[in-house]
């Protein structure tokens, strides 16, 4: 990728994460979290935020099992 290239973090409604060009349209089904950058810092910045990679549905479906079993 080219050194010279902004980036920023998206973020879906299963809480994954994407790094995408700032000249790039936000594909649909994302949205930007306010973190630009180099690619490098995008990266750290995913890598600090996104501490569970499960999408928010099976975490969510998992905690309703936990739940339902005590």
């Amino acid at each position: 990728m080219d050194e010279n290239t902004r980036y920023q973090v998206l973020r879906n409604d299963e809480d994954q994460y994407s790094l995408w060009p700032v000249d790039i349209e936000v594909p649909a089904g994302w949205q930007p979290v306010g973190k630009e950058g180099t690619e490098e810092e995008c990266s750290a910045y995913v890598d600090e935020v996104w501490t569970d990679m499960r999408p928010r549905s099976l975490r969510e479906r998992m905690e309703n099992m936990e739940d339902t079993e005590v």
